[in-house]
């Protein structure tokens, strides 16, 4: 037999897409483990044409799920970035979009008990990247997730079924700490000095003005994109920072996925790659995200609720320049992106100096299952 195949499904979740396997379907050979999941995704070519990718970074995803054995845990899953044009497997950091599918995934496949009468189920989920416990709520009809609904989030232009997720403790996942470099840390790079706050809610992000990198509201991401000077500017902050949290010994060894990396804005009138105008007084920050050498399309979910959290932590980059509102300690935070218009819950800690939960509304389906074939 010239292919082989193993049982898969694709779900999309918030703005992101990937494969999902069951643990127990998968080889316990790392090697060829990881080889199904590159095969599946095509890694090796940046059209990811062989594969179910599309050449870009919300695409080339996988995730694999099984019932827990921890205490008070219902199923426990890893997720795996997946190199574009390039053979790498990467559980470094997580997928904040991906996460409603695992909710889903896990409904769907009969891993957590559910009521057939029932309109929704509370799933408590562990999440290895970063070591943290999410609390989702899945909508169900007939027993099964949910998928129709009214709710409409930014960068799927089809309403579905509303997933809620909170994330517990989600600081430090990564560096042990939620700000490893303190309130702010300077970088040096070839190209100068710069002020960034590395900030580790869900993944790591490094955070920066805007404006220090001459980057505003107005342009293009793709415009963006084919700036090779203003990508290198970012990439050597993003890999000495990530030395300076302690991610890595040395810039060659700093993951392609985290830290990621966003520019910081505040609210200001512009308008989306759609057309939409946006008012500055419907948002309170506005931010450009950098994720695999790439600006984002819109923005991921882990920077969603990172760059939220850093709202309300004083004295960072994002703290600088969010809208204040009274009631700080507990917010829903409204990020202006390329897209649109994200809201974010966040809450800290008694002592305000730390996150104690951040929040997320998004919706998945399941698009196929059915047999994944990798070449021999």
């Amino acid at each position: 037999m010239s292919q082989f195949s193993i049982i898969c499904s694709v779900y999309r979740g918030g703005t992101s897409r990937g494969l999902f396997f069951r643990k127990s379907d998968l080889p316990d050979d790392t090697d060829l483990r990881n080889r199904i999941f590159m095969a599946g995704i095509d890694s090796y070519n940046p059209t990811q044409i062989n594969g179910l990718g599309s050449g870009t970074s919300h695409a080339s995803k996988v995730c694999v799920i099984s019932p827990s054995s921890r205490k008070g845990v219902d199923v426990e899953y890893t997720f795996y970035q997946i190199g574009i044009g390039a053979e790498i497997v990467d559980d470094t950091g997580t997928c904040g979009n991906l996460m409603a599918a695992v909710g889903t995934f896990a409904v769907d496949e009969g891993l957590v008990p559910v009521n057939f009468i029932d309109d929704f189920v509370n799933i408590a989920i562990f999440n290895t990247n970063i070591g943290k416990m999410l609390r989702m709520q899945v909508p169900l009809i007939d027993g099964k997730a949910k998928v129709s609904g009214d709710y409409l989030m930014p960068g799927v232009t089809t309403p579905g079924a509303k997933i809620m997720i909170n994330i517990l403790a989600p600081g430090g996942g990564k560096t042990g700490k939620t700000l490893p470099l303190g309130i702010n840390g300077p970088v040096k790079t070839k190209f100068g000095t710069y002020s960034i706050s590395f900030v580790d809610v869900v993944n790591p992000f490094v955070f920066i003005d805007a404006n220090d990198l001459r980057v505003t509201a107005a342009e293009e991401n793709s415009e963006l994109s084919r700036n090779p000077l203003l990508l290198e500017k970012i990439e050597l902050i993003r890999r000495q920072a990530a030395v300076q949290a302690g991610m890595a010994t040395t810039e060659d060894e700093v993951a392609g996925s985290v830290p990621k990396f966003a520019l910081i804005m505040a609210p200001q009138t512009y308008v989306t790659s759609a057309g939409r105008v946006i008012k500055k007084e419907e948002v309170d920050i506005v931010a450009k995200m950098v994720s695999m050498g790439k600006f984002h399309r819109t923005f991921a979910g882990s920077g969603l609720y990172c760059l939220a959290a850093a709202t309300l932590l004083p004295g960072t980059i994002p703290n600088r320049f969010a809208r204040k509102r009274d009631g700080w300690q507990e917010q829903i935070i409204r990020i202006g992106h390329p897209e649109g218009i994200a809201e974010v819950r966040v809450s800290l800690t008694e002592s305000g100096k730390d996150v104690a939960s951040v929040g997320l509304d998004r919706t998945a389906r399941r698009i196929i299952k059915g047999e994944l074939y990798i070449p021999r």
